[in-house]
């Protein structure tokens, strides 16, 4: 009778250091659900990011207003007759 109890002691003691420490514990899921939660708040970014790059991309095929923009935005260039003028302001005295 004692080594069925000492068994079932030593068979207790396994299953709660596998529900603790062990593959599959408590600590192990919590820390995968906040991977998950991480990992969806990233997606969530990354698709963001991915359908303003793709209407920036189909404004770039379809129309010749969001190439001018973006020349004149990025790379300063002006058309034909008109004049560039450069409003320089004073520099603040601290």
């Amino acid at each position: 009778m004692k080594w069925i109890l000492s068994l079932l002691f030593v068979l207790l003691g396994i299953l709660q250091y596998r529900l603790w420490v062990g593959e599959g514990s408590i600590a192990q899921v919590v820390r995968l659900q906040q991977e998950i939660t991480m990992q969806s708040a990233e997606n969530e970014r990354l698709r963001e990011r991915n359908r303003l790059l793709a209407a920036e991309v189909e404004a770039l095929k379809n129309g010749y207003d969001a190439i001018e923009n973006r020349a004149r935005s990025e790379m300063g260039m002006i058309k034909d007759g008109e004049t560039f003028f450069m409003i320089v302001g004073e520099e603040s005295k601290k």
